[in-house]
């Protein structure tokens, strides 16, 4: 299973009011885990950025002026997320701006069914607290990256935070214990992206005690030179 934790910035809260995306930030997970492959990419929204939302992220329309237009970089994006399910905290709101990007250079609409939106589902599980950093702080994942809004600090926050919706985090496997990443916005349009091999195999989750309780299962059970050991 393929799913895209994504996160966005923008220049406000409605595009129907002028507002448009200046930041994508993507993780992917392959069965719940983390990949090491990313897609991050800074997009020139075309205007001014207002005081509130540079407060929020940081990014001036001066940084953004040499960025590339949304429609240059539509088709990597589309190929980066093709065929996976998009994770996203407040998902309608991503969507909402993905879809009028989409819409301005004539390319389909992201189907409401293709996203998760962890917001509603932090919200069915607890009673408060269900902003990301209030999860962050809930589930005691570490925080001093964000002084300011970035699309793909917050993807990778909330990576964590959708592993631990559904049932806790391995540790060691969220994208910042990784020491190299792929960014497939930064090869071209993603075309021919080849994932990266971890640095470091991942430690085992058992405890020793485990391990030789399972040894003296197998002893038992198989002998103590069983045919598997051999294969």
């Amino acid at each position: 299973m393929r799913e895209i934790i994504l996160d966005t910035e923008t220049t406000g809260f409605d595009p129907a009011s002028g507002d448009r995306l200046v930041e994508i930030g993507c993780i992917e997970l392959v069965n719940r885990l983390p990949t090491g492959t990313v897609y991050h990419q800074y997009v020139n929204p075309e205007r001014d950025m207002p005081e509130g939302a540079f407060k929020v992220h940081g990014l001036s329309e001066e940084f953004l002026s040499d960025k590339p237009l949304f429609e240059a970089i539509c088709d990597g994006f589309l190929e980066f997320i093709a065929g996976a399910v998009i994770v996203a905290h407040n998902a309608p709101f991503d969507m909402k701006f993905l879809n009028a990007e989409l819409a301005r250079v004539g390319r389909p609409q992201f189907p409401e069914e293709q996203s998760i939106d962890t917001l509603a589902i932090a919200k069915k599980k607890y009673p408060s607290g269900n902003s990301l950093n209030g999860l962050c702080r809930r589930f005691d994942i570490d925080l001093s990256n964000r002084e300011l809004h970035g699309a793909l600090v917050d993807a990778d926050l909330l990576a964590q935070v959708y592993l631990e919706l559904n049932g806790g985090r391995q540790p060691g496997l969220v994208l910042e214990a990784a020491k190299e990443t792929v960014n497939v916005a930064e090869m071209g349009n993603g075309a021919g992206a080849q994932r990266k091999e971890r640095p470091q195999p991942l430690k085992s989750r058992l405890t020793p005690d485990e391990v030789k309780a399972h040894a003296l299962f197998i002893e038992a059970a198989l002998g103590k030179d069983p045919v598997w050991l051999k294969a």
